[in-house]
């Protein structure tokens, strides 16, 4: 009420308050304005009509009439609920958070959330894009530290940690992509910790259609400790291990002879097939850690593809070994290389492939800096040609 106040106070002259007779549920009068002519002589114009009310929320909003925002349950967009048998209109059940906060399963091992897929998150082909899938399962890592009950005051980081001044910083994550999501699709992600090595810990995804329960996505991870002021890495402090411990759970959701756990070769100006220079960061890209966020990396790394590439082969498996963090005064470049991941035609040329899934190519990347070459990724990509554009 206290907006509808002021704009009337600022355009008094634009519009006409009047009292309704009726009055809704709770006895508070409900506000009507309507338009009004200027005093001046000018062209009449015509303003938005808004009945504004304290009574309960309609399953239903209209303006003038009309429909704009169609039904809500609980913090679900209409479209989500077509797709989800399990939420009903008016239904006496639990509204579902898992799209607000997630939850935990099996024993509180593992943490599941939910999410829509949104019109800004899709690429040309109106799926998901590899950022995307990336930044999904780096919001589902930070909601399950926070849901936990250990987060401290620092992103990511527990009590334990926040005291001593430290984060957490990945050091490899491998990702393998069966089906890209649309539009409006709702996707289940699954979480869990475990140990790695000794100073070491790894976390898991799955990704599955909420509709069909199907996995499409499968990705792991290793995380390292590192001090927020002198950014040196360091071992686990015994107290931060107490307090992650309780959470690790012995399980992989990718097998290991499945795992891309080869050494990614460096690449050099004479074994890289295309250099793309001058990638500077912005000050959009820096995280709450102060340093370009890992899933930024993602974008430069695709500058040196080819767009034929792009454009006509799905990205597969991605597998990103971190070097040394970036900052925003550091400009980049990204080098790439490719070889066939299977029998191409005669010429070689990404124009034509044989109709076997596991035809494609493998490339190997580099992202460095542009002032002294030194390394800050290391990655490894594979394309499978799309469906729709093989050859029969």
């Amino acid at each position: 009420m206290a907006l509808i106040k002021h704009a009337f106070l600022n355009y008094p002259c634009l519009i006409k308050p009047e009292v309704i007779k009726n009055h809704d549920s709770v006895g508070i009068p409900v506000a009507k304005f309507v338009g009004n002519s200027r005093s001046d002589g000018r062209n009449l114009r015509r303003f938005l009509r808004v009945n504004a009310t304290t009574g309960p929320p309609r399953n239903v909003q209209t303006i003038n009439g009309n429909k704009v925002n169609g039904i809500y349950v609980d913090g679900i967009p209409s479209f989500a609920q077509e797709q989800c048998p399990s939420v009903k209109e008016n239904s006496n059940e639990e509204p579902n958070h898992e799209y607000l906060l997630g939850r935990f399963v099996e024993d509180r091992f593992v943490y599941r959330q939910s999410f829509i897929i949104r019109s800004y998150e899709i690429g040309p082909e109106k799926t998901a894009t590899m950022e995307t899938i990336m930044n999904l399962l780096q919001e589902t890592a930070l909601n399950h530290v926070t849901s936990s009950g250990v987060s401290g005051n620092g992103f990511g980081a527990t009590r334990e940690m926040s005291l001593r001044k430290l984060i957490w910083v990945v050091t490899r994550i491998h990702i393998q992509v069966e089906k890209y999501s649309s539009w409006g699709d709702v996707v289940e992600i699954d979480t869990w910790v475990a140990a790695a090595g000794k100073n070491g810990m790894r976390r898991d995804w799955v990704i599955r259609d909420y509709n069909t329960q199907k996995i499409i996505t499968r990705a792991t991870s290793t995380w390292v400790i590192m001090n927020r002021e002198t950014r040196r890495l360091c071992k686990i402090p015994d107290e931060v291990r107490e307090e992650v411990q309780p959470f690790y759970l012995n399980r992989v959701s990718i097998s290991t002879e499945d795992t891309d756990s080869e050494k990614i070769e460096k690449l050099t100006d004479e074994t890289a097939e295309r250099i793309r220079s001058g990638l500077a960061p912005r000050w959009n890209d820096m995280d709450a850690n102060q340093h370009v966020n890992n899933v930024k990396y993602i974008g430069w790394i695709l500058e040196s593809v080819p767009i034929n590439i792009l454009e006509d082969y799905n990205l597969t498996s991605m597998t990103l070994e971190y070097r040394r963090e970036c900052t925003q005064s550091n400009v980049l470049e990204s080098l790439t290389s490719m070889k066939p991941d299977g029998k191409d035609d005669q010429e070689g040329s990404s124009k034509l492939v044989v109709k076997n899934d596991k035809k494609g190519w493998e490339c190997t990347h580099l992202l460095r800096m542009e002032a002294d070459q030194a390394e800050i990724v290391r990655a490894r990509s594979v394309w499978q040609y799309k469906q729709h554009r093989l050859i029969i």
